[in-house]
């Protein structure tokens, strides 16, 4: 199984016809995803890669029967683009869009209250469901199909990380990038939960970041509902406080957001912490029983 997106997952492209959305909308159709359709104002009637363009988001929905969006639109416009999608009645919106001004996600997150729309992103690599279907844009050759999911505020770490799960024969069931903004749609508890419901995910492997508490949140959910071992790594475990390092999320304020704080949280939940991230296949190995 999967989560959120499958083979059946018909998507469309939110800013096709920019060079971002043209680029990732060919590899997405090169790995198998269904993009049924694509959204620019003003150029409907085009296609792009042979899928076909529309003006407006409702207009694919209507016609080409898309049920998920992914989001390319420039930031200024990026949140507009989102509470249209939720508006369109898309159920799964992944927003790769980075720099979306704070004040508009602000504006974002109270209007899909009102809605049943599950928001990934922005600023993040997007998901895939390997074998199935890929709504983003990370690089597809390097996933297995498989029982180990991954949950990531770190685009390029989710792919080392996948690239040693691979390496080490252990496959995956679902693999996605939350973002590494302030504000995002989903975080770990959100995928966490549905990840415990999912009978073909056995095990999961968490990768945070300095900045926040979303970590000590996950680890103490885990501790209390999450019953499938966990694997975790926080990246900037040497970053100096009050510096940025990557991520608008990713800084360390208030005395909040340490990496040993946040190491702590999660051996504290029974989760187990790999301190140098070359070792992470191997550690899974070895939670997982198959070394």
């Amino acid at each position: 199984m999967s989560i959120l997106v499958d083979e059946n997952s018909r998507v469309v492209i939110q800013g096709i016809t920019g060079r971002e959305g043209t680029f990732h909308t060919k590899r997405m159709l090169e790995y198998g995803t269904v993009v049924a359709a694509g959204v620019t104002p003003g150029k409907g009637g085009k296609k792009v890669e042979d899928v076909p363009v529309f003006n407006t988001l409702k207009d694919a929905v209507d016609k080409e029967g898309a049920n998920v969006s992914c989001i390319f639109v420039p930031p200024p416009f990026a949140a507009d683009a989102i509470m249209e999608a939720s508006s369109a009645g898309l159920k799964v919106i992944v927003c790769i869009t980075e720099g979306i001004p704070t004040l508009d996600m602000v504006k974002v997150t109270s209007f899909l209250k009102d809605n049943d729309s599950v928001l990934i992103g922005p600023n993040c690599p997007g998901i895939i469901s390997p074998g199935k279907t890929k709504v983003g844009i990370m690089p597809g050759p390097i996933h297995m199909q498989g029982e180990m999911a991954v949950i990531s505020r770190s685009g390029t770490l989710t792919y080392e990380v996948v690239g040693q799960l691979t390496g080490a024969g252990l496959g995956q069931s679902t693999c996605i990038g939350i973002g590494g903004d302030p504000i995002i749609g989903t975080t770990f508890i959100d995928h966490l939960k549905w990840f415990k419901e999912d009978t073909e995910t056995k095990g999961v492997v968490l990768i945070g970041e300095i900045g926040g508490t979303a970590e000590e949140e996950a680890a103490a959910y885990i501790k209390k509902e999450f019953n499938k071992p966990v694997i975790a790594f926080i990246a900037g475990q040497t970053a100096p406080p009050g510096r940025r390092m990557g991520h608008a999320g990713a800084i360390i304020s208030g005395g909040e957001g340490r990496a040993e704080d946040k190491i702590s949280a999660l051996k504290a939940g029974g989760i187990t912490v790999c301190l140098n991230l070359g070792n992470l296949g191997q550690t899974a190995l070895e939670v997982m029983g198959k070394s």
